[in-house]
């Protein structure tokens, strides 16, 4: 059985939970709440230098950090990861934009406004890169269903975990209807869970 140390409240750590559900498979969640200096001690360095959320345990003690890389990991076998070499390729392309171009404006802008009050001045220049972000998700919707090779797949997850929840870092998800459209047709995906 699998243990994953991770902070409900957060959409990198959220990904890893969907996965699991989605593909069946048996984990131990140990909430380990960043805030409160959880992943900085001693024990938990020891599994995870960077010092950070979420982290995989496997059977055998080995540990996987980065939320899109325990993606990739877990789904290896399952329909969620292409077999064609391309479309594989395309679902890294859209984990790199959601880790460089996306989530460190979407995401940030989001733990700000829920817990970070006084940080509320950076919330304009997080919003104008975040939205860029948006409109390329936007555009990429309107003529795909899904992100990559026409159906559901870990990209789907890495891009939804944050999007699905931009609006409480003020951004204003009624003007990308194919973004809305999209989000639908994962949440209906078999296994969804909430985030939280």
């Amino acid at each position: 059985m699998y243990q994953v140390y991770g902070m409900a409240e957060s959409g990198n750590c959220y990904k890893v939970k969907l996965l699991l559900t989605q593909l069946g498979l048996a984990y131990r969640w140990q909430e380990t709440d960043t805030r409160q200096g959880a992943t900085h001690t001693p024990e938990y360095l020891a599994l995870n230098p960077a010092g950070k959320v979420p982290l995989l345990v496997l059977d055998d003690g080995r540990t996987l950090p980065e939320s899109n890389a325990i993606l990739c990991y877990l789904a290896e076998g399952s329909a969620l990861w292409p077999v064609d070499r391309f479309a594989r390729a395309q679902v890294l392309q859209w984990m790199f934009f959601e880790q460089y171009s996306h989530e460190p404006y979407i995401a940030v802008a989001r733990a700000i406004r829920r817990f970070f009050p006084g940080r509320e001045a950076e919330l304009p220049a997080l919003w104008k890169k975040g939205y860029l972000a948006l409109d390329v998700l936007e555009q990429h919707l309107r003529r795909h269903d899904y992100l990559v090779a026409e159906r559901y797949t870990v990209a789907d997850i890495a891009l939804y975990a944050y999007t699905h929840a931009a609006a409480e870092g003020g951004f204003d998800l009624a003007r990308y209807p194919a973004i809305q459209e999209w989000l639908q047709r994962v949440a209906a995906e078999p296994g969804h869970i909430p985030l939280g």
